[in-house]
């Protein structure tokens, strides 16, 4: 047998960026290796540049592959080259950080010798951190559903969409869910956006009450697609269309147009497949960058809901400090508890 390659210098974009241990496996049920992922992401290069171009991004980490511990990185390493830029964030708590903000291949697969699989690029870009840029919008199976129910859904929240002139572009998650990407003038803070967001997944669920729910607390989702509107909050992140997952088989977050969702299948989508499928289609979300929607119209909804309904804020997650006019983040049943034992 030959001696394992110490580093291989691979060529993304023009710069020459080093790869060490490229025969490391990181999928051992595939034998897939770190240069199998570096390779991976030259294939889809300018479709993972386009969809992290600009966006203060948080690496997830898997130095020892898929089956060893993993971590997030989010704030730029002390190593980070001169090349690839930063831009500051601030987190709930209001601590601010530098994050790598990515511009070109180079920079993925610089991040990708570091054992990043997934990219989690903020809804932001460089010059303007405060006001996102794109509605994202998280269709996650709970148990009991499926990607099947997840299209069902999601072919409905396009038609809600439509109903607010706006209009989504959507991906495999990496695993059952669908993900549902909508570009906006950035106009809105990180609040209003969300407060969009709730306001979609609150007229999906009044459409299709026995299959989509808006409840933060899983006691109350049932067998139901949950749309996960805090992904939509300050320093919550999506995985971004073309990010490996931690899966066995190696699964990709593959963008798709609308008329392909019924028939995808998502394990269909891995780092052997979707370079084939990359170079005969492209990328199909390559013209999102051409669009800049308005959320009025969600945001009127959001306020009739509130006028109308009675249906104000939801609850944030449990680390960010309490928001204005959040309910009070105590799940169901343990407030029903401690209200029949004070009674």
């Amino acid at each position: 047998m030959g001696a394992a390659v110490k580093a291989v210098e691979l060529d993304a974009g023009g710069r020459a960026v080093r790869l060490s241990n490229p025969d490391k496996v990181y999928f051992p049920e595939k034998g897939y290796t770190k240069r199998d992922v570096a390779e991976y992401f030259l294939a889809v290069g300018p479709g993972i540049t386009r969809a992290l171009r600009d966006r203060p991004t948080t690496l997830q980490r898997f130095v020892d592959g898929v089956e060893g511990e993993f971590f997030y990185q989010k704030r730029a390493p002390k190593n980070l080259p001169d090349w690839i830029p930063t831009a500051r964030i601030a987190f709930p708590s209001g601590r601010p950080a530098d994050e790598i903000c990515p511009t070109e291949l180079a920079a993925v697969i610089w991040a990708a010798n570091l054992g990043t699989l997934t990219f989690h690029p903020w809804p932001v870009r460089s010059a303007d951190t405060d006001h996102p840029d794109e509605l994202r919008i998280d269709l996650d199976p709970q148990p009991g559903t499926d990607y099947a129910d997840a299209v069902r859904a999601a072919h409905e929240l396009r038609s809600v969409l439509d109903g607010h002139g706006l209009r989504g572009w959507p991906k495999t998650s990496g695993g059952r869910g669908i993900h549902v990407f909508v570009p906006i003038a950035p106009q809105w803070t990180f609040t209003e956006v969300r407060r969009a967001t709730i306001a979609a997944g609150r007229e999906l669920e009044r459409r299709m009450p026995d299959r989509v729910t808006t409840a933060w607390w899983k006691e109350e989702r049932g067998e139901r697609i949950f749309v996960d509107f805090n992904q939509t909050a300050r320093d919550r992140t999506i995985a971004s269309a073309y990010s490996v997952r931690p899966r066995p088989w190696a699964p990709v977050s593959a963008p798709l147009r609308w008329e392909e969702i019924d028939d995808a299948e998502p394990r269909d989508f891995d780092i052997r497949t979707m370079p084939k499928r990359y170079a005969e289609v492209g990328d199909v979300h390559a013209d999102m960058d051409d669009h800049a929607f308005r959320l009025d119209g969600l945001l009127e909804l959001a306020d009739r809901d509130e006028r109308e309904r009675g249906l104000g804020d939801m609850p944030y997650p449990p680390e960010y400090p309490k928001m204005p006019g959040e309910p009070k983040r105590v799940q169901p049943s343990r407030a029903r508890h401690d209200e029949e034992t004070e009674g």
